[in-house]
């Protein structure tokens, strides 16, 4: 299961992303955003290489899910993905990507979707999130997700002769999965006032 060291990461990962997150097609918020992190999750990297967590963050205006993966060198062919380098207090350098475009995540994301692995908690090591939902009810595994294409509000995924993976990028409060979804993830994050609000964080159906 995930370890989660307790030191400090410069810069912050919310300063990474108060730069990043302006440059990406889905977000529509301020220039210059105040972030907040108000929810998220983790997933387990098999090889014990890669730290995988989607991160939900908060503007004043909306609420926005970014996948983010760490790793401790670069990952080839993926400059355009990079949000940003930090360092570590015991891990050294870190390159922190856009986890869509690392194929680490995407496959965990697919177990996670089919339910052969689990959610873990964001900040605490050894530790089930229990927030997060999903279900599966394809009659077959989903293979390998092709590549990612943003839109206005999501990242999706087309599987060749499949069905598509959307990533709800902006995340709407209450919403659900579409009509005849084969899959779905869940899950939960923070308002400013310290209620708790649910939503749709990826499905997948038939393209």
């Amino acid at each position: 299961m995930s370890i989660i060291h307790q030191t400090h990461v410069k810069p912050t990962k919310l300063e990474l992303l108060t730069t990043w997150l302006p440059t990406r097609p889905w977000y529509h918020g301020p220039a210059e955003p105040e972030l907040v992190k108000a929810g998220g999750f983790r997933l387990d990297d098999p090889e014990g290489e890669v730290g995988i967590e989607f991160m939900v963050v908060t503007d004043g205006s909306g609420a926005y899910l970014v996948p983010l993966t760490y790793r401790g060198a670069p990952l080839p062919g993926a400059e355009h993905a990079l949000v940003g380098t930090m360092e570590h207090g015991v891990l050294g350098p870190r390159w922190a990507y856009d986890g869509c475009h690392d194929p680490v995540l995407t496959a965990e994301l697919v177990a996670f979707v089919e339910g052969r692995t689990q959610a873990q908690a964001q900040s605490v090591s050894d530790t089930l999130d229990r927030e997060v939902a999903r279900s599966w009810t394809g009659t077959a595994p989903l293979p390998a997700l092709g590549a990612p294409n943003d839109t206005d509000r999501t990242t999706e995924f087309a599987v060749p002769d499949g069905p598509t993976l959307r990533l709800h990028r902006v995340l709407n409060p209450g919403s659900t999965p579409p009509e005849g979804a084969l899959g779905q993830v869940t899950g939960a994050w923070a308002r400013a006032d310290g209620t708790r609000v649910r939503a749709l964080f990826a499905a997948v159906q038939d393209s």
